[in-house]
């Protein structure tokens, strides 16, 4: 990966590599992942330079964060930034995982974001990580349980912060109005916004980004494909957040392919360094399954784009006049 230069997760003193590695697909999204796969992965994105990455108790239902464990021991604790979930907790069941993730450990995944839960759920992550401490604790996907969240577990959080045992709080969600109302009512590092602000769906602009701004929170950007219908030719079923992506997204998708293609771009680099344009993120962690696809994702962050496609973009008004773009100065 070409040098690229760090940013720093809101005040606290934490740099992050702007591209980074989510763990969602290594705990078995969509497919299983070998615990082989994984450990390779996870090493070779060290290897290139790549310092930040993100994962949580849901993904695989506690096999990814046992992954980031097994291949992170042993390496210096502060070569990396790693980023975890609270709220969403397992235990025990008698009953086969059904749901996203595939192969995945017989626990069921239940909501509890009390203080006793966050602190439970730390504790929880730290053993299963192997770690004994967490850079980054964010709230996960507190959608319907704002009550408890911002009167809980927001201020467990705060005070695990304020004692040392994490650098960095924030929440992670899959939609930005909530975390909009979170930016105003407490006081956070970081958000990991999913599937929000990407090349298909700017929703997040007008009223999230400029208000992370304002307040110095790092916006890191999940699901920067849009659950893979960035990344894929279009020629097949596609899959669009974590669903078959409706026609008028998969149309919207192909125009925006058609201006890449012009330029001779792939989409896949299009949609990462448009979203490392907005100056209120920290970071972009797509999610590889494979060297191959971590390779590919550095290979895309750094692939040189004109200026002339992010022009016609923005003419064919298939992203906003206002929005950031590479090269751009705001």
């Amino acid at each position: 990966m070409k040098p690229m230069e760090m940013r720093e997760i809101g005040k606290t003193g934490l740099k992050v590599t702007p591209l980074g590695i989510g763990g969602a697909p290594l705990g078995g999204l969509y497919n299983d992942v070998s615990q082989a796969q994984a450990f390779r992965t996870i090493r070779r994105a060290l290897e290139l330079g790549i310092n930040f990455m993100d994962t949580a108790p849901l993904y695989g239902h506690g096999k990814s964060e046992g992954y980031f464990g097994d291949a992170l021991a042993g390496v210096p604790r502060n070569s990396y930034v790693l980023s975890t979930k609270v709220g969403r907790l397992l235990r025990p069941s008698s009953r086969p995982n059904a749901g996203l993730f595939k192969n995945a450990p017989m626990f069921d995944v239940y909501f509890d974001y009390s203080r006793d839960g966050i602190l439970r759920s730390v504790e929880d992550s730290l053993r299963r990580l192997r770690l004994d401490r967490i850079d980054i604790a964010l709230i996960h996907d507190p959608d319907n349980h704002w009550e408890q969240a911002i009167k809980e577990a927001y201020p467990a959080l705060a005070d695990l912060r304020s004692r040392g045992v994490v650098k960095a709080i924030g929440v992670g969600m899959n939609q930005w109005q909530m975390l909009a109302r979170f930016a105003k009512e407490g006081d956070f590092d970081c958000f990991l916004l999913a599937g929000r602000y990407t090349l298909l769906d700017q929703s997040a602009l007008a009223e999230l980004m400029p208000l992370c701004r304002e307040r110095n929170v790092s916006v890191i950007i999940g699901g920067p494909y849009n659950s893979g219908i960035l990344a894929s030719n279009l020629s097949t079923t596609v899959r669009y957040n974590y669903e078959a992506a409706p026609p008028e997204v998969v149309a919207q998708a192909r125009r925006i392919k058609a201006v890449c293609e012009r330029h001779q771009v792939p989409m896949k680099a299009a949609a990462l360094q448009f979203c490392l344009a907005h100056p209120a993120v920290a970071a972009v962690i797509p999610g590889p399954r494979s060297v191959a696809e971590l390779e590919d994702n550095v290979n895309m962050a750094n692939f040189p784009i004109p200026g002339t496609l992010w022009r016609e973009l923005i003419e064919a008004g298939l992203i906003p006049k206002h929005a950031p773009v590479p090269g751009e100065t705001v």
